[in-house]
């Protein structure tokens, strides 16, 4: 299965991963001075480098702390993955994994035994949903959530969740971007502020933990890129998840209220729609309404307007728009290119929330 500051990484860092496998690779050979020129017997140790051991252990320490807060979740559509957010046996997840289920199956990471849950809360918005065990165990382990904004990018990233049925597998990877804007089919709005990862994230994975070497969770996967060409492939390499500070800023709220009551998402308050050019390409986003008193309406732009710019970034049509605000907070200021009776105008936009 395939935003404050706002909520995610932002900082670039430096990548151990090329240190260590350059460290892997050391072994004994011709022109060596271990005596015998050759190789050795079969039965013979190579050493492993310390740092590659202190890595090597890293790993290991990180899988056996938080894979058993990975859980499978399973529908009457599929499965995917999901995160122990808390004692009380509440669950975070995709959006798209839960669908319309209200009820599912939940295979811990600890044992084969599966537990009932119900839905909390969905927001297709953000791809982020919660659900609830019913009778959570008595060594229900949640994850520690990590700071998303202090992600660097090259820090290297473990992903673990259930992809194509494999349950509690694990990838490696680094962070290969913050602050991406994605749009996807299977979700329903562009989601905005991703990490991006180069640890793979495969049918499956959605819903569960990318996690730092310190064993705290700092993004929730939630889809991966697919190429462009027609087949729909996944493009190895390119993953995205929803940042840490996200998905306790969303969830908390859905625990509490059964439902989202501060998105933090910005947006120009109206109703808009793709219009075409004379050659039937997307040539801008027209205003159909707007929410009086809202952001638009309070600078000026009315219905039949078509915003073809936002602040540097053309706007052909309503998923650019969405790209373009999905980097945005309520409150910051943009400037709108727009025409209005043929005529190509400038505003500056005070921008709402969704």
């Amino acid at each position: 299965m395939t935003r404050s500051p706002r909520r995610g990484g932002r900082r670039a860092g430096a990548a151990a991963l090329c240190a260590a496998a350059v460290l892997f690779t050391g072994c004994t050979g011709p022109g060596s001075s271990d005596g015998a020129g050759g190789s050795p017997s079969p039965s013979a140790t190579v050493p492993v480098p310390g740092a590659a051991d202190d890595l090597q252990e890293s790993f290991q320490e990180v899988v056996d702390r938080v894979l058993p807060s990975v859980v499978q979740i399973t529908t009457g559509e599929g499965l995917g993955s999901g995160v122990v957010y808390d004692g009380e046996g509440h669950i975070v997840t995709n959006a798209h994994v839960v669908g319309d289920a209200e009820r599912f199956r939940i295979t811990m990471a600890t044992g084969r035994d599966e537990l009932d849950a119900e839905l909390v809360a969905s927001y297709p918005e953000e791809d982020l949903a919660v659900v609830k065990l019913t009778d959570p165990p008595r060594n229900l382990r949640p994850a520690t959530f990590g700071e998303s904004d202090e992600v660097d990018v090259g820090q290297i990233v473990l992903a673990m969740g259930n992809p194509l049925g494999l349950s509690s597998s694990v990838t490696e990877g680094i962070i290969s971007a913050t602050g991406r804007a994605i749009s996807e089919g299977s979700a329903e709005a562009t989601i905005g502020n991703l990490i991006q990862t180069s640890a793979p994230i495969n049918p499956g994975n959605s819903g569960g933990a990318l996690v730092d070497l310190s064993g705290r969770v700092i993004g929730v996967p939630t889809l991966a890129a697919r190429t462009p060409d027609g087949n729909g492939g996944a493009a190895p390499g390119l993953g995205f998840a929803i940042p840490s500070d996200t998905v306790r800023h969303l969830a908390d709220q859905m625990i509490e209220h059964g439902e989202v009551v501060d998105s933090d998402e910005a947006a120009i308050e109206a109703t808009v729609r793709t219009v075409l050019g004379e050659d039937y390409r997307p040539a801008g986003v027209a205003i159909v309404e707007t929410e009086e008193g809202g952001a638009a309406d309070a600078a000026g732009l009315r219905a039949g307007d078509v915003i073809t710019g936002l602040d540097g970034r053309e706007t052909p049509d309503t998923t650019a728009l969405a790209e373009a605000l999905a980097s945005r907070e309520p409150g910051d200021e943009v400037k709108a290119v727009y025409r209005r009776g043929g005529e190509e105008r400038t505003v500056t936009i005070t921008l709402g929330e969704r």
